[in-house]
């Protein structure tokens, strides 16, 4: 059996995207998004205390979250293209500095980065714990941005570039007018399930003491001792936000393939 007869197995860490092909998956979306709403809807109607205090305490977490998640993607994207470039660039040094960064950091799990990177800014100047956060979450989905990158680029033919040069464009205008554009076509569905990927691992924010969704449960069940009720509705949001995101992107892709099509 050749190389090319080996087809690479790729799961990512983000949400199960329910594509229309999948049947089963789409279903079983549908029960979960179902199933979820209907909880989160009926545990404060039955059982205000603390359900409904529960939900009334932790929605500037929910926005904090966001506001992370958010921050941190657009900021790994950055150092991702970087990364990306530096991981094809002919040039040997650069090319080094790219691939010891990726191995690095997907070397190193995230919690410890977090911790190392709080405390390591912490020594050099006092930064908003949020800052420190955002960094952390950007550097370490960096390195994964940029192989998504590195992959997208890749995937574009070389006879674009070669017809480019021919038309006179030099290389980074190539890269720039040409092959990006056409890249980022492909690595947007898998840039959307890291954004998924991303915003449940924001969850680990909550120890530098940043305001997230599990940080303002946890607040709440120290304060009242409702321990399995809170986590209960906490987790109960994070998959409702991850179910509609998921979706989102479904319909992402879906648009892109028909756009492609055409």
């Amino acid at each position: 059996m050749s190389d090319q007869d080996v087809k690479k197995i790729e799961v990512g860490d983000g949400a199960a995207i329910p594509s229309p092909d999948d049947k089963g998956l789409v279903s079983a979306w549908w029960i979960a998004l179902i199933g979820t709403l209907i909880l989160v809807i009926a545990l404060p109607l039955v059982q205000p205390d603390p359900y409904l205090k529960i939900l009334k305490f932790i929605p500037d977490g929910i926005l904090i979250t966001f506001q992370v998640t958010i921050m941190s993607i657009l900021l790994a994207i950055v150092i991702g293209l970087l990364t990306g470039l530096g991981r094809i660039s002919e040039n040997r040094l650069i090319n080094l500095a790219a691939s010891l960064y990726v191995e690095v950091v997907r070397g190193i799990p995230l919690l410890v980065q977090l911790f190392y990177i709080y405390f390591a800014l912490g020594r050099l100047v006092r930064v908003p714990d949020i800052v420190a956060a955002v960094v952390a979450m950007a550097v370490c989905y960096g390195a994964y941005m940029g192989e998504v990158i590195r992959a997208g680029i890749k995937s574009i033919d070389f006879g674009q570039t070669e017809a480019s040069l021919s038309l006179g464009f030099n290389r980074r205008q190539t890269m720039a007018y040409v092959i990006l554009p056409q890249a980022w076509r492909t690595i947007l569905p898998p840039v959307g399930n890291e954004f998924i990927a991303l915003l449940k691992d924001t969850s680990l924010v909550s120890i530098l003491a940043v305001s997230d969704i599990l940080r303002r449960g946890r607040e709440f069940a120290a304060e009242s001792f409702n321990y399995f009720e809170t986590y209960t509705m906490i987790a109960l949001i994070y998959l409702l936000i991850t179910l509609i995101l998921s979706k989102l992107i479904s319909i992402m892709e879906h648009r892109l393939s028909h756009y492609e099509r055409r």
